[in-house]
């Protein structure tokens, strides 16, 4: 049985911490993870942009930035299509083919703007293989709604308050041990 979750909550609740952790926990299990995770760019301590990166691979690139002049704008980001479908696609192509575990950090307005990231977001929804991705919490793009429409898809809500014991849980899930 192949698990897929999808991982919501508010910006800067700590999704992608606790898919990292999860990713890391899934790795000592033995369990080959593959994908791509969207990074905080910082300067002075400040968000400027975010990076994508491969997971199995380490290639990171900066796909989103204030400084961006771009016709995809989201909030004050200028977005890198470009960049996206170069390495978070090639990481999402690459996890189909060699990853036990699949995982897409973010499916948000900024990754929906390519319709190659889309294309392949819903070919891995149709995979058997286990699946986690984070999910933009407001967003109602179409691809967001059909995610969240589906009934083999167990959503889990990140808070401060859970964070720490979900990787556990997700841990759990995969590895098909009852909760």
């Amino acid at each position: 049985m192949y698990v897929k979750i999808g991982l919501s909550g508010l910006p800067g609740v700590g999704k992608t911490t606790t898919l990292k952790r999860t990713i890391e926990m899934l790795e000592d299990e033995g369990f080959k993870v593959g994908g791509m995770l969207t990074e905080e760019v910082r300067e002075n301590g400040k968000r400027v942009g975010f990076y994508v990166l491969n997971w199995m691979t380490k290639e990171k690139k900066i796909f989103a930035h204030k400084d961006f002049e771009s016709k995809i704008r989201v909030g004050r980001y200028g977005v890198d299509i470009n960049v996206l479908e170069e390495v978070g696609i090639k990481a999402l192509e690459e996890a189909m083919e060699k990853a036990d575990i699949i995982v897409i950090d973010e499916v948000g307005k900024m990754e929906v703007g390519s319709k190659k990231f889309v294309k392949v977001v819903r070919e891995i929804l149709e995979l058997d293989k286990h699946l986690i991705m984070t999910l933009h919490k407001k967003s109602r793009t179409p691809l967001l709604q059909e995610i969240r429409r589906r009934d083999d898809i167990r959503m889990l809500e990140v808070t401060p308050i859970n964070r720490n014991l979900l990787p556990f849980k997700i841990v759990q899930l995969i590895k098909g041990e009852r909760l």
